[in-house]
Parts: structure tokens; C-alpha cells; sequence
């Protein structure tokens, strides 16, 4: 074997072994949740701005997120499972340049069904995207680091909800939501250009050790935490992808912007505090993130009047969520073992029917109760996830790593 053969094989033998984690490897993993975070969440935070632009009714305008979801929807499962042995970073950079051209188009185009096509692609994008990331972060750092290595990974998330999406909706009244898709795209030039520098290649999964897509769905504790991603994913984007029409029922009308900054703040104190603890208390942390975020929802709905308490319920409802990503990606990798690449991208299908439901479910909601009632809908879809994660604690929701 000779020497550029087995370089990186020392390469993926050296972050294997090593105590410490990598961190520009993991950031730059952050890096591309951030671009793909902040590519789903962007229309949430300038819907009024994008609705006028393209003249369409806001509820036509949430469905720019529907169909980021419907493409990572069809496409995480089928695509996740065809690439299963394509080493790692190509893949990677394949998904993150789909970002790039299809956020460019977004910010250029003047036309609402193109704008729906971008869309679309883009979350294809995600779709594969998301279903590698959990796997690749696990692989870069030794079994004791796989927990903490994830929460860095996914801090991406909470990123951009605190600082990329309430910042793109602040600017945007100055500089115009197409500069902002335009912003996007260029970070994501720029982190093309990372992940050559600094992040490590992976062969992919070896064809003997491939399960069938219906094995991987049928072992234990895969199904539970997929019905919890679902109810507690769809809670969250029936009330997020409406947030200003609910927030314009209040006093708070005028502060999207703030309100999503202390949403996405607390979001990343709560991915803090789970990469401090998810080792040890994975089960304790979901129990515990979904009864305080159906808690919270109710407050929202009764408090509709009340500034305080809504500014407490979106506290509360950051907290919870920051780390979910982080603790359901967990969960199914535990539960997938080997095949946790296609068991994550079946978790990315439900995450995005989610988000998907959480649009068309909301904009119904929207259309024909008003906003006002979109916090109290969401308590009816926790208390089941919240019993079923309560009842799978043999398999799906362990104590830890």
C-alpha cells in the first residue's frame, strides 16, 4: 500500500483514537446545519417582506417552507440509502453546493412556482445533508467524546435561529430579503472552501453490511423516536412558521426580530446544557424538553394578552427545543447501530413531514381559527409523543450514549 493510500486511513485512524475533539472538522459540520437551518427558517422570519414582493397572501408564502420540507422529505430516505457507500466529504460538498445554487436562484427569482422550485431543491439538499451529519460527527471522535461531538455539530441549529434568522428578518427592512438569500449563498461559498481545508474524508458504509430499508425501519426503538420526531417537530413549526401572525395578535406585533432572538438565545443555552448532559440523562432530557414545551404552549395560548408571559413561553420553548436535534439524532443512532446513516435519514423524513405538516396544518389553523389558536394545537400533539417516549424506555430513549 503506498503512502497516499494510506494517508487517510492514518488520517480517520488518528480523530478516531484522539481524546480531544476536532473542532474545525465539527464546526465546520456546524457551519452547514447553520446555511441549512437558516435556508428552512428565513421565509418564517420575513414573511410579510416576501409575501409583498412576490404578491402572494402569507399563507402562500409559508408554503415556501412546505416545500423545502416535502424535497428533504422524499429525498432523505431514497437518496441516503443510494449514497450509503460514497465516502463522506464528496458527498458532503454535493449537498452543501446544492445550497449555493439554489439559494441564488431563490434571491434572484421574481417568479412564485420558480421560487417553490428552489425551494424544493434546496431542501433535497437538507434531506441528504441531515441524514449523514449525526453519522459523520460520531465517526470523527472516540466513543467516550460521540455525545458532546454531536451537540457541537448541531449547534448550527440554535445558531441560526438565534442569531442568522432574527438578524436576516431585522435586515431585510433595510437591505430587502433578496440581499439576505444573497448573504446566504456566499457563506456557503465560503464553506465549500472549509470543508477541503479542514474536514476529514470517511469511506462510506461497506454493501455487506447494508440492511434492507424495512429491517432498519423494524428494529427496536426506531419507530418511537420517529412518532416523537414527528409530534414534537410538528408542534413546533405549526407556532414557528406562523410566529408573526401570532405575534401580531399582542402587543409584541413590532418584534419578530426580538422575539426570535430570544428564542434562538435560549436555544443555544439549551444545546448547551444537553451536550453537558446527554451522555448521561437522554431519556430524562426528551421527558423533560417536551412536558415544559407543552406546558409552555398552553401559557402562550391563555396568555395571548399577557407580554410576559408570551416572552416566558418563547424562553421556555427554546430551552426545550435547542437540544432536540441533538437528542433525537442520538437516540436513532443508538437504536440504528451499524445502519444509523439510513435510520437518521428516516428520522430527517419524519423531521420534515413535520415541517411540512407544521406549514399546511398551521396555514388551515391560520386561515380559519386565526393565530391566536395555533399555541393551544400544539399541546394536543405532545402529551401523546410525551407517553410514548414515557413508554419506550427499553429501546429508543436510553439513559445515555
Amino acid at each position: 500500500m503506498g503512502a497516499n493510500t494510506s494517508l487517510p486511513i492514518k488520517r480517520e485512524l488518528h480523530s478516531i483514537s484522539s481524546e480531544r475533539l476536532p473542532w474545525a472538522g465539527l464546526l465546520a459540520l456546524a457551519m452547514a446545519g447553520f446555511i441549512c437551518i437558516l435556508t428552512e427558517s428565513l421565509p418564517a422570519g420575513l414573511l410579510p417582506q416576501i409575501a409583498k414582493d412576490l404578491g402572494i397572501t402569507e399563507a402562500l408564502t409559508g408554503q415556501l417552507v412546505t416545500l423545502y420540507a416535502i424535497g428533504s422529505l422524499v429525498a432523505a430516505i431514497p437518496l441516503t440509502a443510494a449514497t450509503r457507500g460514497w465516502r463522506r466529504r464528496p458527498l458532503l460538498l454535493v449537498c452543501i453546493s446544492g445550497f449555493l445554487v439554489f439559494n441564488t436562484v431563490t434571491a434572484l427569482s421574481s417568479d412564485y412556482i420558480l421560487t417553490l422550485a428552489a425551494r424544493f431543491l434546496a431542501g433535497v439538499s437538507a434531506g441528504v445533508l441531515w441524514g449523514m451529519t449525526a453519522g459523520y460527527a460520531r465517526r470523527m471522535v472516540s466513543d467516550s467524546l460521540k455525545g458532546k461531538a454531536m451537540a457541537v455539530a448541531m449547534v448550527g441549529t440554535p445558531l441560526a435561529l438565534a442569531l442568522g434568522v432574527p438578524i436576516g428578518s431585522f435586515l431585510s427592512s433595510y437591505v430587502g430579503w433578496r440581499f439576505i438569500f444573497g448573504t446566504v449563498s456566499l457563506l456557503t461559498a465560503a464553506l465549500i472552501v472549509w470543508v477541503l481545508w479542514k474536514v476529514p474524508d470517511f469511506a462510506g458504509e461497506p454493501a455487506g453490511e447494508r440492511l434492507p430499508l424495512h429491517k432498519v425501519f423494524l428494529i427496536p426503538g426506531v419507530r418511537p423516536i420517529l412518532f416523537v420526531v414527528l409530534a414534537w417537530i410538528l408542534a413546533h413549526n405549526i407556532l414557528y412558521t406562523y410566529i408573526s401572525p401570532y405575534l401580531a395578535q399582542t402587543v409584541l406585533a413590532n418584534r419578530v426580530d426580538l422575539i426570535l432572538l430570544i428564542f434562538g438565545i435560549t436555544s443555544i443555552v439549551g444545546i448547551w446544557v444537553t451536550g453537558m448532559l446527554i451522555d448521561r440523562f437522554l431519556r430524562g432530557l426528551v421527558l423533560i424538553s417536551m412536558a415544559a414545551f407543552a406546558l409552555a404552549s398552553v401559557g402562550m395560548g391563555m396568555g395571548i394578552h399577557q407580554p410576559a408571559i408570551i416572552i416566558l413561553g418563547i424562553m421556555i420553548w427554546g430551552l426545550t427545543f435547542g437540544g432536540a436535534a441533538t437528542l433525537l439524532q442520538t437516540a436513532v443512532a443508538q437504536a440504528g447501530g451499524k445502519s444509523a446513516d439510513v435510520a437518521q435519514s428516516m428520522l430527517v423524513t419524519a423531521w420534515n413531514l413535520a415541517i411540512g405538516g407544521g406549514g399546511i396544518v398551521g396555514g388551515i389553523l391560520l386561515e380559519l381559527f386565526g393565530a391566536g389558536y395555533l399555541p393551544g394545537s400544539l399541546f394536543i400533539l405532545l402529551i401523546p409523543a410525551l407517553l410514548v417516549a414515557i413508554l419506550a424506555h427499553k429501546y429508543g430513549f436510553s439513559r445515555g450514549n
